[in-house]
């Protein structure tokens, strides 16, 4: 039997989640369950009525992304976990290769190529990601986030080993999630395939809350800069 997947969608007040949502029921793989994390919406959440019938949903009060993603993993029954945000878009293979690709790495953890596209829906870059080697790779944190969190599976199993997501960091969880993976021991291998739609638009955290997320990833980095940087070592 292939492993369960699930696929968690943080959901807070954004009105493209139906086409996530959609992506995510097209996907060719199965056994698969769909969560929706509401963390506290006030509008769009009609948009959710349709697809109550085929998804778990999931209501919370608002405490923002990393607390919605820790709620959708405590209730998953799947031994991998997708994370989808409510504005990106899935490739229909998206779960099926990224599962083939980790059980063949034997991986706790991998991440995939991606498009950039608009709030029209319309691809802007093709396959975002470049990373010439792993050395390379690791060497990119240094500068920002290379891991677009859309495009990351995980083993359900890892987070008993290296913790849930940090709930007190609104805009640098996934960053603070990537290094502690990195500082375990965990490969982080890249899947060269654009297998998630990432949205670039004018209501996206990231560029509403760019101050407060440029000071935020300087505290994050400057809390791991020691010991990542005798991880970068051990590549020299």
């Amino acid at each position: 039997m292939r492993p369960s997947v699930t696929i968690v969608i943080p959901f807070y007040n954004c009105g493209y989640v139906n086409q996530a949502l959609q992506s995510a029921l097209e996907q060719t793989y199965g056994p698969l369950e769909i969560i929706v994390v509401d963390d506290g919406s006030t509008t769009h959440t009609g948009m959710l009525q349709p697809y109550l019938p085929y998804i778990h949903y999931l209501g919370k009060a608002n405490g923002g992304t990393a607390s919605a993603l820790n709620h959708g993993i405590r209730h998953a029954s799947g031994e991998y976990i997708a994370w989808l945000s409510s504005d990106d878009i899935y490739h229909r293979d998206k779960i099926n290769n990224q599962v083939s690709y980790m059980v063949e790495h034997a991986a706790y953890i991998s991440h995939t190529n991606f498009n950039f596209i608009n709030q029209y829906s319309q691809i802007t870059t093709h396959q975002a990601a470049v990373f010439p080697s792993i050395p390379e790779f690791y060497r990119l944190f240094q500068q920002g986030n290379p891991v677009n969190g859309c495009t990351v599976m995980f083993k359900k199993e890892l987070f008993t080993h290296i913790g849930l997501f940090d709930e007190f960091l609104p805009y640098t969880h996934d960053l603070d999630m990537w290094y502690r993976v990195m500082l375990a021991g965990y490969p982080f291998p890249f899947l060269n395939e654009a297998l998630v739609n990432y949205r670039w638009h004018d209501e996206m955290g990231t560029k509403k809350h760019w101050p407060a997320v440029e000071q935020e990833y300087h505290i994050t980095q400057a809390r791991y800069k020691d010991r990542f940087s005798q991880l970068l070592n051990g590549f020299s």
